[in-house]
């Protein structure tokens, strides 16, 4: 299973919001610069995340972005689901119908426990928790 740039840098510009949570909307231009991706590629991603509830945006000369719940309440789970959809590695662990093998298939049950452990390790993060470890590096 491969992320997408969209998942990867999704979730680099959720946790540069993290660590200025509470201090107002950030503007696109410091996102881009703190985190190296283009102020244009955020705007992409941004319709996704406030689809989800996850950002809001501000308008004005003092605007930009923000998250809408404290960062501890935000999973990377969250974050990824928002941008990615499932994330189920085939196509069979989602909808068992999509395959007629599926209830007497050894393979599909090694994916689900594939599925089940990275969605445990996404939802174990939070955006604060991955925000202090960005930091501390």
């Amino acid at each position: 299973m491969r992320m997408s740039t969209r998942g990867r840098y999704g979730l680099r510009v959720m946790m540069e919001l993290a660590s200025h949570f509470g201090r107002g909307p950030m503007p696109v231009d410091a996102i881009a610069e703190n985190q190296g991706i283009s102020g244009k590629y955020i705007h992409v991603l941004i319709p996704g995340l406030k689809s989800a509830g996850l950002v809001r945006a501000v308008r004005g000369p003092s605007g930009g972005y923000e998250l809408t719940r404290d960062p501890s309440s935000v999973t990377a789970l969250d974050v990824i689901s928002a941008l990615e959809g499932k994330t189920t590695p085939v196509e069979c662990v989602a909808n068992s119908s999509s395959c007629p093998r599926a209830s007497r298939c050894a393979a599909r049950d090694m994916w689900c426990e594939v599925a089940s452990a990275v969605d445990g390790v996404l939802s174990d993060l939070t955006l604060a928790q991955l925000a202090m470890k960005q930091r501390a590096k």
